[in-house]
């Protein structure tokens, strides 16, 4: 299923044909935006949702798009239903590239009520991460983690550049990580960790190399969600799957010259700003309903200016 770099390169030009290169707008350092669709699929009418904000980030003049999830909790994880939702991701203009929900695989169970999230989760990269290239009609090329040998089940882990910001994907679902708190080795979360902290380590040091203004990362979990002091304090505290990802986010970004901002789309944390949360270089960003336009704009002090959402910007304050 997987189709490598080098195979790409020498690909036919039909192929190669079907590649959109970053519009020279876009390049060095010119302003651009990108497009991030929340987790819209939450509820029942969470396809007309996708509908429209794909819509809308089709009529704006975008570099990308990132979509959170392609379905809600309660929709079944069948093949029917991923290939629709990946019929309805292709159809957008933009490139569009997909960052994985919890609700997509980690709860899916199979006829008999044992948990297929693997399997699931397998299948959403057969079906939806299956080559170096986005979803959407802009197809922009991108390096997935799966190109290293031992990780290449994790196609859905993917880096792209525009100028001089790298962006990139990383599987984090929003249920504590799909940390498992049943009896045994919880293998999913163990190995998907090994893979994330490698991807991470990557992502950094190619972005040194490079002299790369900036790092942004798209996921569904806030990793900056900490338990409170209370949930710390009760007699068994929940694990908090997002420990060493968070730690690992920190240490990475105090040592990197550059801004680091993760963009997620749901978040245990209360009254979360509007706009991008800065610590230092670190930023954190929720886009959580709707879609943002986020604009990057190079040799500003802040680089990053996320624009309201389309609904509020039609609709007059109250």
């Amino acid at each position: 299923m997987k189709i490598h770099t080098a195979g790409l390169l020498l690909g036919c030009a039909i192929a190669l044909a079907s590649v959109a290169a970053p519009p020279a707008a876009h390049a060095g350092g010119k302003e651009f935006a990108f497009g991030v669709i929340g987790h819209v699929l939450r509820t029942g009418d969470g396809e007309t949702a996708l509908q429209e904000a794909i819509a809308e980030t089709d009529a704006d003049n975008l570099a990308f798009v990132v979509a959170n999830g392609i379905k809600s909790a309660a929709e079944p994880c069948t093949d029917a239903l991923y290939q629709r939702r990946r019929a309805m991701l292709d159809s957008a203009k933009n490139g569009l590239v997909l960052s994985l929900s919890a609700s997509d695989w980690t709860g899916c169970r199979n006829s008999q009520g044992k948990t297929a999230a693997v399997e699931r989760l397998n299948r959403l990269r057969e079906l939806f991460f299956a080559d170096d290239f986005t979803l959407g009609g802009t197809r922009l090329p991108v390096v997935r983690e799966s190109a290293t040998a031992k990780f290449r089940a994790y196609a859905e882990n993917a880096r792209w550049e525009i100028g001089q910001v790298m962006f990139a994907t990383i599987n984090l679902p929003a249920n504590n990580n799909h940390y498992r708190t049943e009896a045994g080795r919880n293998s999913e979360f163990e190995d998907r960790a090994i893979a994330n902290r490698d991807w991470l380590h990557r992502l950094f040091l190619f972005a040194t190399r490079k002299k790369m203004a900036a790092i942004v990362l798209f996921c569904e979990g806030d990793p900056f969600d900490e338990p409170g002091l209370l949930e710390r304090l009760t007699p068994t505290p929940r694990r908090d799957g997002f420990t060493e990802v968070r730690k690992q986010l920190r240490d990475l970004s105090a040592k990197y010259p550059g801004k680091v901002l993760v963009i997620h789309a749901a978040s245990g944390r209360e009254n979360l700003p509007r706009d991008i949360a800065w610590d230092g270089r670190l930023g954190s960003l929720l886009v959580e309903s709707g879609w943002r336009r986020i604009t990057v704009r190079p040799g500003t002090p802040t680089l990053f200016e996320p624009n309201a959402l389309p609904a509020e910007r039609r609709q007059p304050a109250q």
